[in-house]
């Protein structure tokens, strides 16, 4: 067992030590890398037959820690400075996610017993990210199966909406919507320096960052257990929703003080507690079960992404969003935040990278919130 432990606990830093090193895992991203390796490890035989108990509270502790650390950098005063045709350009792609979520949930889901549970988490990674389907995963209860063979529908669909967002997009955009105008007073080289600092790694084991770091740990250890305590109070069906949406509040409310907000790195370490999540329940997965599951789901998971970019293109024109601004926005907050700089270099506008970056982590703070409410709608 301590092997087992030992490797949910290490395994993630081996990962991102591998994407570090190579540009073409680098590519393919940390989380799918840890699936990958989790699907495999756990249907080799390998596994314990006891070690259920231990996959399970590693599942939900990774998450409950995680959620503080990655809303401890958010910067509210940001998210306010945040052009007006941005905020409105991410408002419109949210309204597109709920209309494309709720519809498609009737036309593809319903008769899957699980099928409401499909639709929180599809809410939450498309207004925030995979932390949130993490989140939404946990308080919802979906069963691990079902979980993976969304969130694999999800990466391929999304792939190829990130090709397309990088080839063809602004190209379709243009046609019917303005064009991007440029801002002196905005600095592109200090939007990509922010952007850059955002997915490295590099120095979060440096000896200035130990201490805090281990502070902002601390804190959300102590965020846990209020959450935890709270999710005591009430009935057991909704423990965990309690538990989740109150450390998601905390962690908000947190960033507001300066001292917090301004610890180096706790957004890395947040994220390093979600690959631990993504290679735990990966191992949990069965490819048998997994093989068997409806393809509904992925017909599901197609109809809300290019629904959403369909849907966004026509609310940019009514409101006239520049395309550039309507693109970043989606790839924000339906890929996330750190393929941001990828796509505005091939939109050839660093302009946008700050404004697509604090859309996308607005999206993180709310799409707990806005994934459980709609889960609970549907059932």
């Amino acid at each position: 067992m301590v092997v087992i432990i030992l490797f949910y606990l290490f395994f993630p830093a081996v990962i991102l030590y591998l994407t570090h090193k190579f540009t073409v895992l680098n590519k393919i991203g940390s989380v799918l890398i840890a699936y990958f390796f989790g699907l495999v490890i756990g249907n080799s035989g390998l596994m314990p037959d006891n070690v259920s108990e231990i996959q399970k509270n590693f599942s939900e502790i990774s998450v409950l820690l995680a959620l503080p650390l990655l809303l401890f950098s958010a910067n509210i005063k940001a998210w306010l400075n945040v052009a007006g045709k941005t905020m409105l350009s991410g408002l419109l792609v949210v309204i597109a996610v709920v209309i494309t979520v709720v519809s498609g949930y009737f036309f593809f889901v319903k008769d899957i017993p699980e099928g409401w549970k499909i639709a929180g988490l599809l809410t939450g990674v498309y207004t925030g990210g995979t932390p949130n389907m993490a989140a939404i995963k946990t308080a919802l209860e979906v069963k691990p199966a079902v979980f993976i063979i969304t969130h694999t529908y999800d990466m391929l669909v999304c792939t190829v909406f990130l090709i397309m967002a990088m080839s063809i997009f602004q190209k379709i955009g243009l046609m019917f919507l303005p064009a991007f105008k440029t801002n002196a007073n905005i600095n592109a080289e200090k939007e990509v320096k922010k952007a850059e600092e955002m997915e490295s790694y590099t120095d979060i084991l440096n000896k200035e960052n130990r201490l805090p770091l281990l502070k902002s740990f601390g804190l959300s250890l102590l965020i846990l257990g209020i959450g935890g305590g709270l999710s005591m109070l009430v009935p057991k069906d909704y423990s965990a929703v309690v538990a989740i949406l109150t450390i998601t509040t905390l962690g908000i409310a947190l960033s507001l003080i300066p001292a917090i907000n301004k610890i180096p790195k706790t957004f890395h370490l947040g994220m390093y507690f979600i690959l631990i999540f993504s290679l735990v329940v990966a191992t949990m997965g069965d490819l048998t079960t997994i093989t068997n599951i409806s393809e509904e789901i992925f017909f599901y998971v197609l109809y809300v992404v290019f629904g959403i970019t369909v849907l966004n293109f026509i609310f940019s024109a009514i409101f006239r969003i520049d395309a550039d601004t309507a693109i970043i926005t989606m790839t924000s907050l339906i890929f996330s935040p750190p393929f941001v700089p990828v796509v505005a270099s091939k939109l050839n506008n660093k302009e946008i990278i700050i404004s697509g970056l604090t859309v996308g982590i607005i999206g993180y703070a709310l799409g707990n919130y806005l994934g459980v409410i709609i889960a609970y709608a549907l059932k």
